[in-house]
């Protein structure tokens, strides 16, 4: 049985030159890495609850 707390999803994300810059310049200036400073944002994001799998 796989523990879902760390069930991982690779994913790709393509970022315009600008964008790449500001955030490696942003995780230099905190000493954090770039996948920490990711997730922070995903998690900040304000969604509808999430449905069921059944409820889909």
């Amino acid at each position: 049985m796989t523990n879902k707390k760390w069930a991982v999803k690779r994913i790709t994300v393509n970022l315009a030159a600008q964008e790449a810059e500001k955030l490696e310049k942003y995780c230099e200036q905190t000493g954090r890495p770039a996948t920490d400073v990711i997730r922070e944002l995903i998690r900040g994001l304000s969604v509808a609850e999430d449905t069921k799998d059944g409820d889909r």
